[in-house]
């Protein structure tokens, strides 16, 4: 006999930190796919159409770091490494790492069964995100 999922009705549903975190996971996704959208078309208007292949146009808007530009026909970098590219690459790093750290913690919490275990593994997370984005903001600021 099969079972009948449980349900909770309209009234019980509310705002809790479970389905926060699961707002923050989809608007952190829907954040990337913005922030690369952005960067590709700004790739394209600042002419990798004709000095670019279809690769490095893509690597850019992954990571619009003008390093990624140094080894194309592009004869001007200077566009490419504006203080927006590099607010539009901070931007993309942060979502990526906290999107991707929070998918770490569910698929940890759906397998570690007990609660000290879960509390590790999230301040180790805690601290992977934190170092990871530090050095990569470092990166592209300094680079």
């Amino acid at each position: 006999m099969a079972t009948k999922s449980r349900t909770l009705p309209l009234s019980k549903r509310g705002l809790n930190f479970e389905m926060f975190m699961w707002m923050i996971t989809r608007l952190t996704a829907l954040a990337m796919y913005a922030l690369i959208f952005i960067a590709i078309i700004g790739a394209l208007i600042m002419g990798a159409r004709s000095q670019m292949n279809l690769a490095d146009v893509l690597r850019w808007g992954f990571m619009p770091n003008y390093t990624h530009v140094q080894s194309t026909d592009v004869p001007d970098l200077a566009p490419w490494s504006t203080p927006f590219w590099r607010l539009v690459g901070s931007a993309l790093l942060l979502v990526a790492v906290g999107h991707g750290v929070h998918g770490l913690v569910v698929i940890a919490d759906d397998y570690i069964v007990s609660e000290r275990g879960r509390g590790i593994v999230r301040i180790l997370s805690i601290i992977m995100m934190l170092s990871m984005s530090a050095i990569g903001l470092y990166i592209l600021w300094t680079s």
